[in-house]
């Protein structure tokens, strides 16, 4: 079982919410507490769709074709790991933590990967491919340890 280390934060996200946690207990016996929560409200894509795609006449033919119609629910995602990713790199440039796990299912890990700042990156100690975000502080208190255990 992986110890955390008082001090060290924890941010347990998904495309649409995340919790930044700190472990405010003894390395041993975690003690997790809210610094911050954001949540970004993304309906499904069905709901932030417009109307039909738009067409496109072809050149070559007299034929015209749809064109692919844009994800928004897939955007959205994207843009809250880049607004996650800056969130974290002020708060690595104010000095306040040393040492980050991050908890987020693997394509929003993916995402956020891409756009940590290297000051961020330097501070990561686990990844945690999984999306944890549902269960209450206790559970994540007991089960962090080992899951950190099992990434390393």
């Amino acid at each position: 079982m992986a110890k955390i280390a008082n001090g060290t934060w924890i941010v347990v996200a998904d495309g649409e919410k995340a919790l930044f946690l700190e472990n405010v207990g003894e390395a041993d016996h975690p003690n997790l507490e809210v610094r911050r929560k954001k949540v970004q409200d993304n309906p499904p894509d069905r709901v932030q769709g417009t109307d039909r795609p738009g067409r496109v006449q072809e050149s070559a033919s007299s034929g015209s074709r749809a064109y692919e119609e844009t994800d928004w629910h897939e955007l959205a995602k994207d843009r809250f790991a880049s607004d996650l990713a800056d969130i974290l790199y002020r708060r690595a440039h104010n000095g306040e933590f040393d040492k980050l796990v991050i908890v987020a299912g693997p394509d929003v890990l993916g995402t956020l990967r891409q756009e940590l700042h290297q000051e961020v990156s330097d501070k990561i100690i686990a990844e945690i491919p999984k999306v944890l975000t549902g269960l209450p502080i206790d559970e994540l208190e007991a089960r962090l340890p080992n899951d950190i255990a099992d990434a390393a």
